[in-house]
């Protein structure tokens, strides 16, 4: 297998973080777990964008209330889309407080309402736990946060949920259309090990064969659409961009789900970021270049929306 290209500031992020001494996540208790990726967005993150207005929300779910978050640029609007994101973590880690500094920027960039949900964790609530509430929080949005339409969005996991919850809602449509989906380096298989791009990243890339295992026991998912949806019909999904970093071992699935949506008829928009890593969209102080990766997938979130308005 050839050597993959590696950009400079990833090398050195990688060399960094594969020189730490101590447990791994997966091996510490839980609450650590997550407190260590809560610790990780003040070392290699950048701080929250500044903007107008940052809300705390409570949406009733059909398992008790679902906290979220809604970041505006402006601090009122006319209705227009609005951002529904699901974060990453493996469906074990992560909330709406390791993303913040993402949905700041993206609000801000996009000129959008974003509303970061957060969703029941595993192992404490398995799948498909997760999945129910962003459908359930997907649907309150519609009807509670004056829009025009949503765009679905998330990372990892998230990307995962973002998948599911457009599927969901192509079948049994929300109050306001869903306009796009962006799913972001997504989690869309049954199997992540056969592919290649797995065998090629899982040890030393950040996202390792260990935590993803990890991950999955805990998630105690199966082979239905709501876990993979790859496997499953996706005629008739929402327009689509998706992103996928050049060295993640997920970056194989991404490619084949942008592939069986353009398959499928879907209007889909492919992007790939050569030279870094999963989780990049949470790295733009450790990994500079960040920035731009992230830039680049909202410009054409920016260009679809503009295409589907014209």
């Amino acid at each position: 297998m050839s050597e993959a290209f590696v950009r400079p500031d990833t090398a050195a992020f990688l060399a960094f973080l594969n020189s730490q001494e101590g447990p791994k996540m997966h091996e510490i208790p839980l609450a650590d777990a997550r407190g260590m990726m809560l610790a990780m967005r003040h070392v290699a993150d950048a701080e929250p964008t500044p903007l107008a207005k940052t809300e705390d929300l409570v949406i009733p779910g059909p398992a008790g209330d679902i906290k979220a978050r809604l970041y505006d640029a402006r601090p009122a609007r006319d209705p227009g889309p609005v951002m529904v994101f699901f974060h990453g973590g493996g469906f074990v880690i992560g909330d709406i407080d390791t993303h913040e500094p993402y949905c700041t920027e993206a609000a801000a960039q996009l000129d959008m309402p974003v509303i970061s949900i957060d969703y029941r964790l595993a192992p404490e609530h398995v799948f498909p736990a997760a999945p129910i509430d962003c459908e359930a929080a997907a649907r309150w949005v519609a009807d509670h946060i004056p829009c025009t339409g949503l765009i679905l969005s998330g990372d990892s996991a998230g990307g995962n949920l973002t998948v599911v919850t457009a599927m969901a809602l192509r079948d049994n449509p929300a109050s306001k259309p869903v306009i796009a989906q962006y799913p972001i380096y997504p989690a869309v298989a049954a199997d992540a090990t056969t592919w290649p791009s797995y065998v090629q990243f899982k040890d030393g890339h950040l996202l390792t064969e260990e935590s993803m295992t990890w991950f999955m026991d805990c998630y105690a998912h199966d082979t239905s659409w709501q876990s993979a949806p790859l496997d499953y019909d996706l005629a008739g999904m929402p327009p689509a961009v998706v992103i996928t970093a050049g060295l993640d071992p997920l970056r194989d699935q991404g490619r084949a789900y942008a592939a069986k949506l353009i398959q499928s008829g879907v209007r889909t928009t492919y992007l790939e970021r050569p030279g870094t890593i999963h989780g990049y969209i949470c790295l733009r102080k450790g990994i500079p270049s960040a920035a731009d990766d992230i830039t680049f997938g909202l410009d054409a979130l920016k260009g679809l929306l503009a295409e589907l308005a014209a």
